[in-house]
């Protein structure tokens, strides 16, 4: 599932960037690994005994990515499809309970500021020995799923392999070689697979979001706003990695023993506050058009789409992971956004549960007992995750506040259009204010009057310092 993604690029010595480094150091960020930590990811892996070389895998993620966790190849069988989708074997490199297990679990996840990432792992082994470079032969948990003519599940095998990847691309190269017709059968089907996988995804009631990149430009000494939207092969791409998750979240129910990513429905007060926002930026929302409806009538192109796609995400503020073991199932197993059953499973290098997800995986299908380290540490997991998850939504926050700071930080004193879309229920003056352009939310601090829930409202700015102030405003 998305989250919220902000760049920021510029000299190291600018002040937005100089921002960002001491909200690293206040919120302790680690800057290295200890010297035990690094001894061990330079350590050899336990290679697997089968191989699967052969499979001609190619990786699709951002330009500048190394960290690369899955690869995929895709064909097609004679009444439908076949996915091989290989996932980061971290596994092979971490010894369980030593230097390097600690570490990842001190850490939890990889962190992401707007101007650079926080690793889970050691770059000599997120990025290097472990990562599915092209042309580099890596230990990796295979996963073989065959599809139906209409891309629907029927057989599930996940097994260890030596694999190696052929081509590294890029969304937009992706995108171009597909347009274009120069795409090979493995590529080209991405399409295929992706959509069909999109059109059950609509039927069973699931939302996937195209977070657009925010990226923030300096031009002229102040800073600019610029919306990224995402290309249709990144959710093609997506659809392969839920496919695999929703496909791990079934081994996991059927064998008795896992670890489920959950959502429960959004409360009625989060789809309140996210129809204040529509209103606030211009979109119209219907009362009888479902949330999921008004979302897949989005185009992430246009700014005012791409705001409020951006605070879609506050709907998955809720989500949890969920432990089972002895066959004894959880009361709740789904994924409100997925609507189905969902385990993370597909990004090892970047996410701790998904180490253990695919141990859970390959026993399942081998019909044995998951590994006593794995059921050792399925206790503490989900609170080990809760942990890393809010660590992580405190830094997407904070770097929020610091960017919209740096976007605003000349334009003190100026009177904006807005639209009040939360007040406190202690303190009625006192509330969130949605601008209408830059598409920023704020806090909002207003007179003896009650703020005006839902209206638009005309508000100044009082402070903007990205160093030491969040962004405020008061009613003009």
């Amino acid at each position: 599932m998305p989250r919220r993604r902000i760049r920021v690029t510029g000299a190291a010595e600018a002040p937005l960037r100089a921002a960002l480094r001491a909200l690293r150091t206040e919120l302790d960020v680690p800057e290295s690994f200890p010297p035990e930590v690094l001894e061990e990811a330079a350590r050899p892996p336990r290679l697997p005994v089968r191989d699967a070389t052969d499979i001609p895998l190619f990786t699709i993620d951002p330009p500048t990515s190394n960290d690369l966790d899955q690869a995929m190849h895709l064909s097609r069988r004679e009444r439908g499809f076949r996915v091989r989708y290989a996932i980061a074997d971290v596994a092979a490199f971490v010894a369980p309970g030593g230097a390097l297990d600690a570490e990842a679990h001190r850490r939890v996840t990889t962190l992401y500021f707007p101007d650079e990432k926080v690793p889970l792992h050691p770059a000599q082994l997120s990025e290097g020995a472990a990562s599915l470079l092209p042309d580099q032969t890596c230990p990796a948990v295979l996963w073989t799923i065959d599809l139906d003519a209409d891309g629907r599940t029927e057989t599930v095998d996940v097994h260890r392999a030596l694999v190696r990847s052929r081509a590294k691309l890029d969304y937009a190269h992706a995108q171009r070689r597909i347009d274009d017709g120069t795409a090979e059968e493995p590529l080209a089907l991405l399409r295929v697979v992706g959509l069909l996988r999109e059109a059950l995804e609509v039927e069973r009631g699931g939302i996937s979001l195209n977070v657009p990149e925010q990226e923030i430009v300096e031009k002229d000494g102040r800073y600019e706003l610029v919306y990224r939207a995402p290309l249709p092969a990144d959710g093609w791409n997506a659809q392969i990695s839920l496919l695999t998750g929703m496909a791990a979240a079934d081994l996991m129910l059927a064998h008795g023993t896992g670890v489920l990513r959950t959502l429960p429905a959004a409360p009625d007060g989060a789809v309140g506050r996210l129809r204040r926002t529509a209103k606030a930026l211009h979109i119209e929302w219907p009362h009888h058009v479902s949330y999921a409806r008004l979302i897949r009538s989005l185009d992430p192109h246009r700014p005012h789409h791409a705001a409020f796609l951006q605070e879609c995400t506050t709907l998955l503020r809720g989500a949890g992971y969920t432990v089972f073991q002895d066959g004894v199932l959880p009361e709740v197993t789904s994924h409100a956004a997925v609507a189905a059953p969902y385990a993370h499973c597909t990004a090892p290098l970047r996410r701790l549960a998904d180490r253990y997800a695919s141990e859970i995986c390959l026993a399942a299908v081998a019909e044995q007992a998951p590994p006593d380290w794995v059921l050792a540490a399925l206790g503490q997991l989900p609170k080990e995750m809760a942990d890393g998850t809010r660590r992580q939504g405190t830094v997407e926050r904070e770097c929020v506040d610091i960017v919209e700071a740096a976007l605003l930080k000349d334009r003190v004193g100026e009177v904006f259009d807005g639209c009040v879309v939360d007040v406190q229920e202690r303190e009625p003056t006192v509330g969130t204010v949605q601008l209408e352009s830059p598409a920023v939310f704020a806090r909002l601090v207003g007179g003896p009057a009650p703020l005006p829930l839902g209206e638009r409202l005309r508000v100044r700015l009082t402070q903007a310092d990205p160093g030491a102030a969040k962004v405020r405003f008061a009613p003009a």
